[in-house]
């Protein structure tokens, strides 16, 4: 676990996500009795007096009609809290849709997964789709996620061909592991391109008969995230203006007991994280 605890990184700004609580959200096949929705994720940004909530795809944005939009657009603007809109599947009528909802919504970022069920497109169809985005963006910007398809230097030749400012990357801190890279590889490569980071703490862990690891989530500070040193190595490109805090909680017999566990796990990573980030600005 990472001990080297620097002051607080005043420049880039704390927030929570639909991720942050994604089994009171929903996951498929195991959803609560109520699902929390963004007035309950609203609620804990106030509880924990956080002023930037990320509305990612797992509650999706494009399905609200647009009474719902306006409710969500008021009581961020009641609470003060700034919010951020994410989806997936990187298409030029999805991206389009999500610009119009971002501006109702008062949200400067969108961050997409590029990938989506039955679409997995090519390196060179995703710069074709951001280079036809960018004369959209105006006032916006478009973070991409690193996933687990894309390498960084795929992802990094695909931001030089896109070549605005106004397209950048959503760093996450863990999910480049499925291809193979940790985040310090993937930070040197990315770095200069992020715009957007997900702040996801993760243990890696032998299994008992010593073939193979298993990867798992943490709260914030519990894990093997040097945090520190990757906001150093962000700080000297200037682009990352938000850290949004995910968590891969692993789940409890019961789904009361998960929701209660990832409830637990989020209070104590804010808390871990105020040491580095502001919450306001």
């Amino acid at each position: 676990m990472p001990t080297n605890h620097e002051p607080r990184t005043s420049n880039i700004r704390l927030g929570i996500s639909s991720y942050t609580y994604g089994w009171a959200v929903g996951v498929l096949g195991h959803e609560p009795p109520r699902p929390m929705d963004e007035h309950g994720l609203l609620d804990k940004a106030r509880e924990h007096g956080v002023k930037l909530l990320q509305i990612g795809d797992n509650l999706p944005l494009h399905t609200f009609d647009d009474a719902r939009i306006d409710r969500l657009a008021a009581r961020a603007r009641s609470d003060g809290v700034r919010l951020e809109v994410g989806a997936r599947g990187l298409r030029v009528e999805r991206v389009t849709a999500y610009a119009a909802i971002a501006r109702r919504l008062g949200a400067p970022l969108i961050r997409f997964i590029i990938d989506d069920s039955g679409y997995h497109p090519s390196p060179s169809e995703v710069s074709a789709v951001l280079r036809e985005v960018t004369p959209m963006l105006d006032g916006l910007t478009l973070g991409i996620e690193n996933h687990d398809r894309f390498n960084a230097k795929t992802l990094r030749a695909i931001m030089e061909s896109t070549g605005s400012d106004r397209v950048g990357i959503c760093l996450d801190t863990s999910n480049s592991l499925g291809i193979g890279e940790g985040i310090e590889a993937v930070a040197a490569v990315l770095a200069p391109f992020t715009v957007n980071l997900h702040v996801k703490d993760f243990g890696i862990e032998r299994l008992p008969y010593l073939m193979g690891f298993t990867v798992t989530g943490r709260p914030a500070g519990g894990g093997m995230l040097d945090l520190s040193a990757l906001l150093s190595r962000l700080a000297p490109h200037g682009r990352c203006a938000t850290a949004i805090l995910e968590l891969w909680t692993p789940p409890e017999p019961r789904i009361e007991d998960t929701i209660n566990k990832e409830a637990a796990w989020a209070t104590q990573s804010i808390a871990y994280l105020r040491q580095f980030l502001g919450s306001a600005r």
